[in-house]
């Protein structure tokens, strides 16, 4: 039986790497082209929508809640799945982690608000939904994402840099991994409830963290730096990102890992690529190069935190600057 998914945004991140494992399953991927396609007529016959479409931050309350009732429209006429990457936007600043399907979402600040009343859409509609909520991106491609336009853009000069509390822990998602498991929903989806939230534990890491794997597998000694947020203050006044770039911020200063038992139990199967691999593979590097300390060796969590890290070398190694972001 032929199976086809449509993706929205396949040239985005998400929705790039889920075009990429649907193709390598055999299903039959068609790509939506925002200059000549009707979503309408080409939801047609679509077993799964990959919704990837994300607008710049400053046009999500103008663009969002049209851009997803449209998708609401053709999901409900064609009866297809749909597929939402979720993000942490929607449990705010004083969610008590673990963050998963139960902890409530109060985010106060916009831009977690419209994520929430987004989500409550699909929802509400009995659209059949699959959302899955990851922390921040490891692209296999620089994609314009925090790890590649901020935390490894200086890399090369033996410097990494930091946007937040360099000490506490936060939630990472490698994407190929990502879409692994969201692929491996999708072909559960008659086994799911109509709306079904959940969430993708990746990798929990500090900033100390991954300086310390980084370290183990770059040639070079790097360099901690922090970042100041100093430029985006006073960039605000006339840069439209900037604002919403700092109403987020907190994700960088508020300690949080994801719980991901959820999935876990509905694929018991999955098994996440390592820390050390995915590292190697967001910066460009085609294999491990440098022995990892087996002293300090990656484990895989037990308490909910998802793969954790123990890093090769500790805070004592540690240089920290003050770097303007970017």
């Amino acid at each position: 039986m032929t199976t086809n998914v449509l993706i929205l945004g396949a040239s985005g991140r998400f929705g790039r790497n889920m075009a990429d494992q649907f193709r390598s399953a055999g299903w039959q991927v068609r790509c939506f082209d925002r200059t000549r396609d009707d979503l309408m007529q080409v939801a047609r016959g679509m077993d799964i929508i990959v919704n990837g479409w994300n607008p710049k931050y400053p046009d999500w309350a103008a663009q969002v809640p049209g851009l997803h009732d449209a998708v609401i429209q053709a999901a409900l006429a064609h009866d297809a799945t749909v597929i939402l990457p979720g993000n942490l936007y929607v449990f705010g600043a004083d969610a008590k982690a673990p963050w998963g399907p139960d902890t409530p979402h109060r985010a106060a600040n916009p831009l977690g608000r419209i994520r929430i009343e987004m989500e409550a859409a699909y929802r509400c509609a009995g659209v059949k939904t699959i959302v899955l909520r990851a922390g921040d991106y490891l692209d296999i491609r620089a994609s314009g994402n925090w790890f590649d336009q901020v935390l490894t853009r200086s890399l090369s000069k033996g410097v990494f840099t930091y946007p937040g509390r360099p000490e506490i822990p936060h939630a990472w998602a490698y994407l190929p991994d990502l879409a692994r498991a969201a692929f491996e929903l999708a072909e559960k989806r008659d086994q799911l409830p109509v709306f079904t939230d959940l969430a993708f534990a990746g990798y929990t890491m500090s900033g100390r963290e991954m300086f310390g794997a980084l370290n183990q597998i770059t040639p070079g000694r790097l360099r901690l730096k922090q970042m100041s947020w100093l430029p985006l203050q006073l960039a605000r006044p006339f840069w439209r990102l900037a604002g919403p770039l700092l109403e987020m911020r907190y994700l960088w200063d508020t300690p949080h890992w994801v719980d991901g038992s959820a999935l876990d139990r509905v694929l018991p199967g999955f098994r996440p690529t390592s820390v050390q691999t995915a590292l190697a593979a967001a910066i460009g590097m085609p294999s491990v190069q440098r022995q990892i300390d087996p002293d300090h060796p990656m484990a895989a969590g037990g308490d909910g935190h998802g793969m954790s890290l123990a890093a090769g070398r500790g805070p004592e190694h540690a240089t920290v600057d003050h770097a303007p972001v970017g």
